[in-house]
C-alpha cells in the first residue's frame, strides 16, 4: 500500500508535533443504544458485543495517539485499521440476513451526511485559500467512490496552519473511500465465502503479495484503492468468519498456531522493507496485511462476547458507549482538531509564568499539551455535530449518547 505524505513540521517553536495522517480508522457505523434499566451499569442493546466495542474504542484512541505522536511502533502493537475493517465486516455480514440493497443503502446512508458536514467545511476552507477544485473533485466529496482529492499545499507559510493541512485534515478521507467499496461489494464477497470460505479468507493476501509488493503495479486512484482492498480485505471477510461462527469451529490451538506465523512473517517482511518511518507497517503492504490478519484472527476467535463490561472495565462504559455511538464524528475531525491545538497551545508561550523561564520545558512537552488540548475539541465537535450521525441512522438527535439516561434514544428500524 501506498503510504501517505508525512506532515511538514508546523511553524512552532522547537521540536513539532508529529502528527499525520495514515491508513487507520474507525468502522463507519454508529455504536450500541443502550437500552432502558435501572441497572448500575449501561447496558447494550439487545445483540451488542462489548468486546467490540471495546475493541473499536481501542482502536479510535490508538489512532489519535498515533496521528498525533508518529511513533511507529503503534502500527505492530495494535493493527487498528485492520481491527476496524474485521469489526466491520462482522457488522456487514449481521445485517445482510436483511436484502442487500436495504443493508447497502442503509450502510451509505450512515456514513454520508456527516461526512456532507466535514466536506463542506473543508472544501469551503481549502476554497478560501485559493483552491479550484473541478466538479467531478467536488463531487467526491458527495460520495467518495474516489478518495476526496485536496491540494498538496495551499494558503501563506506564515500562516496560523502549515501549508499541507489539507493533507492532514483531508488525508485520512482514504478509509471512508475503501469502506464505500467493502460495501458495496460486500454480498458478492460473503456468497463466495459461504461456499469456498478459506480460498475467499486468502485471496486478498494472495492479491497483496503481487500488486502490493511491486510484482504488478497498477497506476493511481485504481492502484491505491485495489491495494487497499488487497491489503484489508482478509480482515473484512475475518468478520464475515467470526460472525458466521467459523473461527470457533476451528480448534483455537490450530489457529494460533497458524496466525502466528503469519505474523511473524508479516515482521520478517518488515524488516527486510522498512520504509521512511522505519516499523511503521502503513507504509509495508504485505507485512501490514498479513501481521493484521493474524492479530485479528487472534483477537476475534478469543472474543468473550460481552453483553455487558466486566467489573474491571465498567468504569469505561460511557466513554466506550459514547465513542462508539459517535466514532464516525471522532475519525472525520480528530486530525483536524489536532491541527487546531497548535496555536491554542502556542498561546502558553505568552502566559507570563511560563515567558522566559519555562520555554524549554514547553518546547520539550509539545506534544503532551497537544494530546491534552484535542479531547476537549473532540468533545466539543461531538457536541456540535455529532447528531448528525443520529439523523443518518434514523434516530432522534442526541448531544451525548453515552449511555446515561439523557443519552438514550429509541432506535428505527434500519439499514
Amino acid at each position: 500500500m501506498t503510504a501517505t505524505t508525512p506532515a511538514s513540521v508546523p511553524a512552532v517553536p522547537g521540536p513539532a508535533p508529529a502528527f499525520r495522517p495514515t491508513r487507520t480508522a474507525p468502522e463507519p457505523v454508529p455504536g450500541p443504544t443502550p437500552g432502558p434499566g435501572a441497572a448500575p451499569t449501561p447496558r447494550p442493546a439487545p445483540g451488542r458485543d462489548r468486546y467490540l466495542d471495546l475493541l473499536r474504542t481501542t482502536a479510535l484512541v490508538r489512532v489519535v495517539f498515533y496521528h498525533l505522536f508518529g511513533w511507529a511502533w503503534l502500527s505492530v502493537v495494535f493493527p487498528s485499521m485492520g481491527v476496524m475493517f474485521a469489526l466491520a465486516g462482522s457488522l456487514m455480514a449481521r445485517s445482510l440476513s436483511r436484502p442487500a440493497l436495504a443493508v447497502i443503502r442503509g450502510r451509505i446512508r450512515r456514513l454520508l451526511p456527516p461526512m456532507w458536514a466535514f466536506g463542506a467545511l473543508m472544501v469551503g476552507m481549502m476554497a478560501y485559500a485559493g483552491w479550484r477544485p473541478s466538479v467531478t473533485k467536488v463531487l467526491l466529496y458527495l460520495v467518495p467512490v474516489g478518495a476526496p482529492p485536496y491540494p498538496d499545499s495551499i494558503g501563506s507559510a506564515s500562516g496560523w496552519l502549515d501549508q499541507d493541512w489539507p493533507d492532514q485534515a483531508v488525508g485520512p478521507l482514504w478509509y471512508l473511500r475503501a469502506y464505500l467499496w467493502f460495501v458495496l461489494l460486500s454480498p458478492l464477497l460473503l456468497r463466495a465465502f459461504r461456499r469456498v470460505p478459506w480460498p475467499t479468507l486468502l485471496a486478498p493476501l494472495a492479491l497483496t503479495a503481487v500488486i502490493g509488493t511491486g510484482v504488478v503495479t497498477v497506476p493511481g486512484e485504481p492502484g491505491l484503492a485495489l491495494t487497499d482492498f488487497a491489503v484489508y480485505g482478509s480482515c473484512w471477510i475475518l468478520g464475515f468468519a467470526h460472525q458466521d461462527g467459523l473461527l470457533k469451529k476451528v480448534p483455537r490451538y490450530f489457529l494460533v498456531s497458524c496466525a502466528v506465523p503469519v505474523m511473524a512473517f508479516g515482521l520478517w517482511w518488515a524488516h527486510g522493507h522498512l520504509g521512511p518511518d522505519g516499523w511503521d507497517l502503513n507504509d509495508i503492504p504485505l507485512a501490514q496485511a498479513t501481521w493484521s490478519f493474524g492479530a485479528c484472527a487472534l483477537l476475534l476467535a478469543y472474543s468473550p462476547s460481552w453483553r455487558q463490561l466486566p467489573p474491571r472495565l465498567v468504569r469505561f462504559d460511557k466513554v466506550i458507549t459514547l465513542t462508539n455511538n459517535r466514532a464516525v464524528t471522532i475519525y472525520l475531525w480528530h486530525n483536524a482538531l489536532i491541527m487546531a491545538t497548535v496555536p491554542v497551545v502556542d498561546q502558553l508561550y505568552d502566559v507570563p509564568f511560563i515567558e522566559g523561564r519555562f520555554d524549554s520545558a514547553l518546547t520539550a512537552t509539545y506534544n503532551v499539551w497537544m494530546f491534552l488540548a484535542v479531547w476537549p475539541l473532540i468533545g466539543l465537535t461531538v457536541l456540535a455535530v455529532g447528531w448528525i450521525e443520529d439523523l443518518a441512522a434514523g434516530r432522534r438527535p442526541r448531544l451525548w449518547p453515552d449511555g446515561g439516561r439523557r443519552g438514550r434514544a429509541p432506535a428505527r428500524p434500519g439499514g
